[in-house]
């Protein structure tokens, strides 16, 4: 437990999203003008908001840290830093930086659409559950005491009170629940092992399919990167395995390295891994030229990126009809609940 809570804190002291971005964008420029690192770092000072981090980051570089590492103690982002770990293997610093500002563009932007999207559904869901604990506290009671006199209206309005109660009880039992399940799993994901993980995963439906390509993604554009240094497969692998902050990576590069020394060919271990894309195995079995492959890959990854982008954007489109859709359904159902009893007291008149 306290584990977690300090895990949640050091999330909370993140540095800002779009800061961390401005940061990424301008060391980018300043190392295509031909500034070595330190001194691009020592320029980013003079940005009043990005003081702070750059002097760790320039503080923490001149102790020896990595630049992954630097950046990790300057509060950036698991993602920035996991990218910024194959540097030590590519040494390609700029072209890193630069894959790296676009994909975290990319990230900020999908989440601010998704926070819109999902801004109006949770206001209308608070909304919507006030109004079932007031009809239920207050305008059910109302009406069983307005109802008395007739008998058939009177049972009419004990069915529609059975009724809110039930949809009132199946609303605040699933947001507990989900909320329950949310909170288990974010206390115990990180004591799980990652077979067990991924056996979770492998659970979910649109969360399997999204994992599955940003999982490739990740795999397509770090191999690509490092098969540009002159690296074997298994040298690759022995990088990405020593890599923490993406552990399904990690896991697979792990596997891979296990089952290379006994002579597998790693167009065969692709297709074995559940969350690695087909399309990897072909691209890794029709290219025996490391220079033909590293292109293969980099486009690849490139093509999931847009992929990705692509499932986001129809993911986010398709929340909010159906959020709605549901909620209008709930609420033709408490209008006619409601009306019903008085269609009977009518009857009787």
């Amino acid at each position: 437990m306290a584990s977690y809570l300090k895990g949640f804190i050091s999330r909370r002291k993140m540095l800002a999203n779009p800061l961390q971005l401005r940061f990424l964008q301008l060391l980018h420029r300043l190392l295509t003008n031909g500034y070595p690192l330190l001194d691009a770092i020592e320029t980013v000072k003079w940005n009043k908001e990005l003081e702070k981090p750059a002097t760790r980051i320039l503080t923490c570089l001149k102790d020896g840290m990595s630049i992954d590492e630097a950046f990790d103690q300057a509060k950036f982002h698991p993602l920035i830093t996991s990218y910024l770990y194959f540097v030590k293997g590519n040494g390609d610093l700029e072209g890193s930086i630069k894959k790296c500002a676009a994909m975290y563009e990319y990230r900020i932007k999908n989440t601010n659409k998704f926070q819109q999207a999902a801004r109006y559904p949770l206001i209308l869901l608070f909304i919507f559950s006030l109004l079932l604990y007031f009809i239920k506290q207050s305008v059910l009671p109302s009406f069983q005491d307005i109802f008395q006199a007739s008998m058939s209206a009177s049972s009419t309005v004990q069915v529609s009170i059975i009724l809110i109660e039930m949809l009132t009880t199946i609303t605040f039992v699933l947001i507990f629940v989900l909320g329950i399940l949310l909170f288990v799993w974010l206390l115990t994901k990180g004591k799980l092992p990652i077979e067990k993980q991924l056996n979770v995963y492998r659970t979910i439906p649109l969360y399997r399919s999204f994992l599955k390509l940003q999982t490739s993604f990740y795999f397509a554009t770090h191999f690509s990167s490092l098969l540009k240094t002159g690296m074997s497969f298994k040298e690759i692998l022995d990088h990405m395995t020593r890599q923490k902050k993406l552990p399904i990576i990690s896991y697979y590069a792990q596997q891979m390295t296990s089952e290379l020394s006994r002579g597998v060919h790693i167009a065969s271990l692709l297709t074995v891994f559940t969350f690695l894309e087909g399309q990897l195995t072909t691209i890794f079995s029709k290219n025996a030229d490391a220079q033909a492959l590293e292109k293969d890959l980099s486009i690849y990854a490139e093509l999931l990126m847009e992929e990705i982008q692509r499932k986001i954007v129809k993911i986010i489109t398709f929340v909010q009809p159906v959020f709605f859709t549901i909620l209008a359904g709930f609420i033709i159902f408490i209008y006619i609940t409601l009306m019903w009893p008085m269609f009977q007291l009518i009857k009787t008149i």
